[in-house]
């Protein structure tokens, strides 16, 4: 029998869980609900190929499950946390405090936010300056920052429906909204002209201005959605002149009840984000806590296998679903293998 090797971190993952006479069998995942339906996808192919039980995925946005993962460690807390954004050095910061000192950083591919409406309804071509013009809660009118006052999408933009303004756009716990305030609405604050506004209002701070452009309107034009992409989907279905923020993805998989406009010229798909041409995309991730990998069955084997070839690669059915695979994957896995933490962001 070869010698055993016992890291520190297994040891202390080890006294996490000796309250317990034997430690849970199933994995535990929450987080993003963009990375969900990639995450069943694996966890539903890893119980049917694996000799361990269907690990348990769960939504409530990429916030609640990084706040999760850093809870501490041990059986009643999760072992991953999918994320549509990237952690946050404040993320780790809580987690080192209490207890988990080692998590990996496991990019899965690529995604697009996209932004769809009900399908019989107009089409629409937009620009980060039209959605900042249309939410924003201060605009620049006549050279002055206002209270918003538009009401119909043609006073932002005259080749527009003459249709109301209403947006489903992410809840804050997602991450899916911080890419959309920084890639779509600060963007657009930028090309309106209304950044330098509140540049000058704030003495010249410029992420107090950027903070300001991210203010949106309270007067029910914007709506936020707590709840995952279905609930948007539900809304629209409700509402026919709402627009919906979306994951490509979600949105490849629902073509029959919803269409897609364009942002800065540029149609979404797997394509255009695979080359970047598509401005609104972002990487996938999870997080592993890494004192855990000894201790829950299975566990090493789910994340090497989430970014095999078979799953994560371009011919895998998470690309057929609608994820862009990473071109770096290959030094995804090896950093998997040799169980890489990350470290500090700043």
């Amino acid at each position: 029998m070869n010698a055993l090797k016992i890291t520190i971190a297994a040891l202390a993952a080890s006294a996490a869980f000796a309250g317990a006479a034997v430690a849970r069998d199933n994995i535990q995942i929450k987080g993003s609900s963009t990375v969900l339906p990639y995450a069943s996808i694996v966890a539903e192919a890893f119980g049917e190929n694996f000799d361990f039980p269907t690990p348990v995925v769960e939504g409530g946005g990429s916030g609640a499950g990084r706040k999760a993962l850093c809870e501490g460690v041990g059986e009643n807390t999760i072992d991953i946390a999918n994320s549509s954004s990237r952690i946050k050095q404040s993320d780790i910061d809580t987690c080192k405090a209490n207890g988990v000192n080692e998590i990996q950083e496991v990019r899965i591919g690529y995604d697009g936010i996209v932004f769809a409406s009900d399908i019989n309804g107009p089409s629409f071509a937009f620009t980060p300056a039209d959605w900042h013009k249309a939410l924003a809660a201060k605009v620049v009118v006549d050279g002055k920052l206002v209270d918003n006052p538009y009401k119909k999408w043609n006073e932002i933009n005259s080749d527009f429906a003459d249709q109301d303004i209403l947006a489903f756009v992410p809840g804050t716990k997602h991450g899916t909204r911080e890419v959309f305030d920084e890639k779509v609405i600060v963007a657009g604050c930028e090309e309106d002209g209304t950044l330098e506004a509140l540049k000058a209002e704030n003495n010249g701070d410029e992420k107090a201005a950027e903070k300001a452009c991210m203010q949106l309107r309270t007067d029910g034009v914007s709506v936020d959605i707590d709840g995952d992409y279905t609930e948007t989907l539900a809304r629209i279905d409700a509402n026919k002149n709402g627009i919906g923020v979306f994951g490509l993805s979600f949105y490849e998989n629902n073509t029959d009840k919803l269409q897609v406009a364009t942002m800065s010229g540029v149609t979404p798909s797997t394509e255009t984000i695979a080359s970047g041409e598509y401005p609104v995309s972002r990487p996938l991730y999870f997080y592993v806590k890494n004192a855990h990998l000894d201790v829950i069955p299975g566990l090493q084997e789910y994340v090497e296998f989430f970014v095999s070839d078979d799953m994560a690669g371009p011919n895998g059915p998470l690309a057929a679903y609608g994820l862009v695979s990473d071109p770096e994957l290959a030094k995804t896995q090896e950093a998997v293998k040799n169980r890489t933490p990350m470290g500090p962001l700043n």
